[in-house]
């Protein structure tokens, strides 16, 4: 089975390697739950199984892939890089053979639509989880009632929601992405939806806005506006800096400040706030889905990419 894993970095420990690579999937299974669980009496107590048997598999993977997986101590159980990466594909495997059922049920039928069924486990930000994924999951499991969506949000710092998808927590992520650069992590399909310029926030009725201090938020993806940021003369440095976005919103909207923030994230602002154009070229930053090449082709995750695709989109956002 061809899966792509993500980039890790940072040499492992070398094992001797067995002659027989290939790791069932209950031993898949393990290594998932050790991870998760951070230890093996956890893991065990999850699977139903004892101590002995979860450390004993752990140590069989482990000769069967040539490294060492987890690091031990009083504390339980770490994965090192290698385990990292084996966990990563796991879980992705065991995603794909729990989708096999449904995809294989519903080869060759004149109504695919009624076999898109179980689970589909998606990670985005929280603007977008807020107020665009809503209508979209609406109209997904209306068309498709046997459909579970289950959502996690995820702050969209580092690898953020990409991260998820690669390491197989996620089946589909909503993603800001580069434009036209690769994929936030090697090895995913990455696909733009939209894009949403940044706009200027401040309270309402204020003479002279530009003068306000700046409340700044971690997600403000500064990447995608750099360039136009560091050509302006008159941003101060931030005076409060937030962790999320809507309480950045809600801090100008009590007259602490102004902040620039990215149109969704100003979608259902409180009363009491003005928004202004950043001028005829605003910064702006693309938002789209990403994936795995082995989930891209599954009838959930192309239901889903068919429902993001027909969004109506508000303002200050335009389709690409």
């Amino acid at each position: 089975m061809n899966v792509t894993a993500p980039g890790r970095t940072g040499p492992a420990p070398a094992v001797e390697r067995a002659a027989t690579p290939d790791l069932a999937p209950q031993e898949l299974r393990i290594l998932v739950a050790v991870e998760e669980e951070k230890g093996f009496t956890a893991a065990a107590v999850r699977l139903g199984t004892t101590q002995s048997a979860v450390s004993h598999a752990v140590r069989v993977c482990e000769r069967k892939l040539g490294a060492v997986l987890f690091e031990r101590g009083r504390h339980g159980a770490r994965p090192t890089d290698a385990g990292a990466r084996a966990v990563a594909y796991a879980r992705r495997i065991l995603r794909l053979l729990e989708a096999m059922g449904p995809e294989v049920r519903g080869a060759g039928t004149q109504d695919a639509a009624a076999e898109v069924t179980g689970p589909l486990r998606i990670a985005a930000f929280r603007s977008v989880a807020a107020h665009l994924l809503p209508p979209v999951l609406a109209r997904l499991t209306a068309r498709h009632p046997g459909l579970t969506p289950q959502v996690r949000i995820v702050r969209e710092i580092g690898r953020g929601t990409a991260g998820e998808v690669a390491d197989g927590r996620a089946d589909l992520g909503l993603a800001t992405l580069d434009a036209g650069g690769p994929p936030p992590v090697p090895g995913l399909v990455a696909v733009r939806l939209f894009e949403e310029t940044y706009a200027l926030v401040h309270p309402q009725g204020h003479p002279a806005p530009h003068g306000l201090p700046l409340v700044d938020w971690d997600e403000n993806c500064g990447s995608y506006t750099r360039q136009w940021w560091d050509r302006q003369d008159w941003i101060p440095p931030a005076t409060i800096d937030v962790e999320d976005d809507t309480v950045a919103v809600s801090l100008v909207s009590q007259g602490l400040g102004m902040a620039i923030m990215p149109r969704t994230a100003l979608l259902g602002a409180p009363p009491g706030l003005a928004v202004t154009d950043l001028g005829p070229r605003p910064p702006s930053r693309y938002v789209g889905y990403v994936t795995t090449p082995e989930l891209a082709g599954t009838a959930a995750v192309r239901a889903m990419i068919r429902e993001l695709r027909a969004l109506a989109l508000p303002e200050g956002l335009a389709a690409v």
